[in-house]
Formats: C-alpha cells, structure tokens, sequence
C-alpha cells in the first residue's frame, strides 16, 4: 500500500555541501556547479562548509547530519593521483566513513568526489559530478521521505 503524500513531502530539500580546498582549482568550480543545480532543483542550500582536504570530510559531514535545517549534505571533491599511493588511501578511508555517516544519521549524502587515480585534466573533465551528486542527494532526500 502506498503512503499517502503530506505537505511534508513536498517541502524543499535542505541541502549542505562540503568542499575540499585542497585542488582549489577544481574543486571551487565543483562547488559553484552544484550551487547551480540546487539553484535549478529548487533546493536550498543552507550550509556550506569548506574543509581542508577529503580526508577531513567525513568530521564535517557528521556535524552537518546532526543540524536539524539540514536533510541531505553534498561532499565535493578531487582526489587526484600523486607519486605515491596516497590518494587511493585518503579517498578509500572517506569514502567508506562518508557511506557510514549517512547509514548511520538516514540522511542522504550525494558523493561528489572524483579519483583516486585521475590526472588533473581528467579531474576537470568531472566537474559535472558536482551537479550529479546534488542530483542523486536530492532524489535520495525526496524517495526517503514517502519510504
């Protein structure tokens, strides 16, 4: 049986995104691409957070997950290949504590974040995930509701 829809439901979805510093270059346009598809979605973004790095993500997130004007959080980022293997350890260590954090609090988390392993033209090249990422979180937020 389906549930009945509420004004509830149809509220906007408030969203925080969080944003690597680190690959500045690309992971600022990362930012204003998903400002932009909030903007078109019709969801406000009530937070924004910059952080150092990927690796100090999943902190934010966390924070963000227990704020009560925020039902879904956006984490933007580059994690882009060096000389060592150290990107495939900072984005594996994120992503699974980012996975974690939104099982944990039942909100959604869009994943924003390209690498490990990409150049920094293959990076740029992904800017677009910014808006999937935004794309996917809102849905989630929206799906989560009627469940």
């Amino acid at each position: 049986m389906a549930k009945e829809r509420t004004d509830e439901d149809a509220a906007p979805v408030r969203l925080a995104l969080v944003v690597s510093e680190f690959n500045y270059d690309v992971t600022m346009m990362m930012l204003e691409r998903a400002r932009e598809e909030a903007k078109f979605l019709g969801t406000p973004v009530t937070r924004e957070l910059r952080v150092p790095g990927v690796y100090d993500m999943p902190l934010a997130v966390s924070t963000l997950f227990r704020r009560e004007d925020v039902d879904a959080v956006v984490a933007l980022g580059a994690v882009i290949e060096g000389e060592t293997k150290h990107d495939e350890v900072v984005m594996g260590q994120a992503a699974r504590k980012l996975l974690d954090l939104s099982v944990e609090s039942g909100k959604p988390l869009g994943f924003g974040l390209t690498g490990p392993g990409e150049s920094r033209l293959q990076a740029q090249d992904r800017i677009d995930r910014a808006a999937y990422a935004v794309q996917a979180a809102v849905k989630m937020a929206r799906r989560l509701r009627t469940a």
